[in-house]
């Protein structure tokens, strides 16, 4: 009783302070794989499972406890002893008289004692008569007294028996009713005393979760009051626009930060940040990764559209802070379309390490083709996954990872090389972000962030190698820290 009532104390202090779990809102169904390959070769899904299976177990079977209480039987009676019959011998009167001859046709010898004798001895027929009627009588007495003692030692032996048990019921009866009172002294303590306390508790905890309550909801209704004027940037943006990056390098914007552009002139300028300094500038920065603040997991009008933090302020008063976005699949195409481009995919390791991955040409799509990927001219030294994919597998298996003349594909519009229309079977719902997918990658730039790098298949939401991947770097299992990918317009540098 005592455990029952901490453990319901217990219970009712830990439920206040439980924290809400975290799901996946696009993840409605579990999928599973049973993926084939060569004998002898590499798993092309980056070595996931072939097959999942179950554990079953079964519990021990409930074993009733013997059964207790009082015997069915009491003791066994003592047999009686058996009476033996003793034949008394008569005895001789040491004086019958004092007559020499009793007989009577002898006559009257001794009158002074044969008259006494004649009469007794004329009365003895008629006593040996009812002596006679008597023993009959004397043996059935005999045996009812033995019957009689046998039953009453019986009766004494129940009685003693009936006693030990009384005895026995009287010392149970009392450690139950010794427990009883405990049990109800601690109860007693409890409602009086611990209860009171929890409920304070609780009131406390509860009073606090009102506070924090109220907080929020005047902190919503406050970003109401913001919301109802249109967003304003936190830090000025520089005057200084063009239809990219290089424009503005070549107009005087020489400082990486937020810039206003407009590549098409019927259209509305949206801001980006510019990278002016790497490899002498000019980058239109269309993907960041560095610190898992953006979840990729999107659908596909968000990557159209672009989602995620442009820049921010570090404390200098301008936005030269690129922080975690997707620049947009509308705005990459459109950019790309309007002449020869390239890109550079840039990342770093948890050491510190750095290495990028850059291709002269570079070309996406518009949304009719599903933003299909072009690109070629590899240089660098991180490994050319997007044109020869996976270096550490061979034939069919590599060309599966390779991504070039691939459509991007998000969890809500497969269009990937794996099975298409088969929805137990997509890239993007099993490896975390929107991605040009083969079947299924080699390099996963949007997957999920990992801290620390190495993961495990255990650790993936579906078994699968879906972090932030460069398979030819560091492999499968291995989540990079940073990663970013920027485009300029392509020109010969002059040597």
């Amino acid at each position: 009783m005592r455990t029952l009532l901490c453990v319901c104390v217990c219970l009712c202090v830990s439920a206040v302070w439980a924290q809400d779990l975290e799901y996946d809102d696009y993840d409605t169904a579990s999928s599973t794989k049973n993926e084939t390959t060569k004998a002898g070769g590499v798993d092309a899904r980056g070595h996931r499972p072939l097959t999942r299976g179950g554990d079953s177990y079964t519990g021990n079977r409930y074993a009733p406890p013997p059964i207790s209480g009082g015997a069915r039987y009491r003791g066994r009676p003592t047999p009686p002893p058996v009476a033996g019959q003793q034949l008394q011998e008569k005895l001789k009167q040491p004086d019958e008289g004092g007559c020499t001859h009793a007989a009577e046709e002898m006559g009257v010898l001794c009158p002074t004692g044969c008259e006494l004798k004649t009469m007794l001895l004329k009365q003895e027929r008629n006593v040996k008569t009812s002596i006679n009627e008597l023993k009959p009588q004397v043996d059935d007495l005999s045996r009812s007294s033995n019957t009689i003692y046998n039953y009453v030692n019986s009766i004494s032996n129940s009685l003693r028996e009936r006693q030990r048990i009384v005895g026995d019921n009287s010392r149970v009866v009392s450690q139950y009713t010794d427990r009883v009172e405990e049990q109800h002294a601690y109860i007693k303590e409890t409602v009086d005393t611990t209860f009171p306390s929890s409920i304070r508790v609780l009131q406390g905890v509860l009073d606090k979760i009102r506070q924090k309550i109220q907080k929020l909801e005047k902190a919503i209704q406050g970003q109401r009051e913001v919301c109802n004027e249109p967003c304003k940037t936190t830090c000025p943006i520089p005057v200084v626009s063009g239809k990219e990056c290089e424009d503005i390098f070549r107009r005087g914007g020489k400082d990486s930060q937020m810039y206003f552009i407009q590549p098409d002139a019927f259209l509305p300028p949206y801001k980006v940040f510019c990278d002016q300094t790497t490899q002498n500038g000019g980058w239109v920065l269309i993907q960041n990764r560095l610190d898992g603040s953006v979840d990729f997991g999107r659908r596909w009008d968000e990557y159209r559209r672009g989602f995620g933090n442009t820049a921010f302020d570090a404390g200098k008063g301008r936005c030269e802070t690129p922080g975690e976005h997707w620049l947009g699949n509308d705005r990459i195409s459109q950019i790309t379309k309007m002449g020869p481009t390239e890109v550079l995919i840039e990342m770093e390791d948890w050491t510190g390490t750095k290495v990028h991955a850059q291709y002269r040409q570079f070309t996406v799509m518009t949304e009719t083709a599903n933003y299909l990927l072009a690109v070629n001219g590899y240089s660098g030294n991180a490994g050319n996954c997007l044109l020869e994919g996976s270096s550490e597998l061979f034939g069919e298996n590599r060309t599966m990872t390779v991504h070039n003349s691939m459509m991007f594909s998000t969890y809500d519009r497969d269009n990937d090389n794996w099975i298409p229309g088969d929805p137990s079977k997509q890239c993007a719902r099993e490896d975390g972000g929107g991605w040009w997918y083969n079947r299924c990658h080699s390099a996963n730039p949007n997957g999920r962030y990992y801290m620390g790098g190495a993961y495990t298949r255990q650790m993936a939401k579906h078994g699968t190698d879906d972090g932030m991947v460069w398979m030819n770097w560091k492999g499968s299992w291995y989540s990079l820290k940073a990663m970013s990918m920027k485009m300029r317009p392509y020109f010969a540098v002059p040597s």
